[in-house]
């Protein structure tokens, strides 16, 4: 599938992995619209990236969605991909007291936002000659890591649901992708897990949006760079190894 002169939506395209894919993708002449949150963020985007469409939105709020649907078709009938980018990452300890409403926000953002997006657009998106749509996992969705309990949960799930997403829109003319990137070199990363990841280096984003889009391009259907690839088939030979390995590195 060609990645060049598409129509491309991508959440939380304002930093990180969401952001670099917005820049590689403009520069294959594809129309980019992001959104996020932040209305500074947002504004600091456009000016970074001359030429992307920004639109302020939060992925974990259906009314939200509905309202960006309404504004993104009506101004980009030829939107085509949907990129299911936008997450969040926290550092979370279990036994220690929290409200209730604030421990889920991985999966509010992360797995309930691609399920509402999905459901909003997916009808336009039947309508075009080729649509995508890439959900963005992580190589927690195949090992957890128990520093980040919520977030690896929610991209277990976004994993799960991509696949059945698939199955399920097979012959439809709409392709699901998966991308499950490793640690990556953006905010998100370095945020909560200073500790963690003192000594270790993360991909950098612009080498794993490069190998996004050749995947993309070549047919791959699940995208997994780097140690995201070891995650996964370590998940299958040696589960039990892998997951202490990832306990270690979260200093329980």
């Amino acid at each position: 599938m060609k990645l060049k002169q598409r129509t491309v939506l991508i959440t939380g395209g304002t930093s990180g992995i969401g952001q670099e894919l917005a820049r590689q993708l403009l520069a294959l002449g594809s129309t980019v619209i992001v959104t996020g949150r932040d209305p500074a963020r947002l504004e600091l985007t456009r000016q970074t990236l001359p030429g992307v469409h920004a639109f302020q939105s939060d992925a974990s709020d259906p009314d939200a969605i509905e309202t960006l649907y309404a504004a993104v078709v009506g101004r980009f009938p030829a939107l085509d991909t949907l990129v299911n980018n936008a997450g969040m990452m926290r550092n979370l300890k279990l036994d220690r007291k929290r409200p209730l409403g604030d421990l889920t926000g991985e999966i509010e953002i992360g797995l309930n936002g691609p399920l509402w997006m999905v459901q909003q657009f997916l009808p336009h998106l039947k309508t075009q000659k080729e649509a995508l749509i890439v959900n963005v996992s992580s190589g927690l969705a195949f090992v957890p890591f128990p520093a980040a309990p919520v977030y690896s949960a929610a991209k277990a799930g976004l994993h799960a649901y991509t696949r059945c997403l698939r199955a399920q829109l097979k012959g439809t003319g709409v392709t699901v992708v998966e991308l499950a990137p490793p640690a990556t070199e953006t905010p998100l990363f370095r945020g909560d897990f200073a500790d963690e990841m003192k000594g270790e280096t993360g991909m950098d984003p612009a080498v794993l949006v490069r190998r996004a889009i050749k995947g993309i391009q070549a047919g791959e259907i699940e995208i997994r760079p780097g140690p995201s690839n070891i995650l996964k088939i370590a998940s299958r030979l040696a589960p039990n190894a892998i997951f202490k390995q990832m306990i270690r590195l979260s200093r329980l």
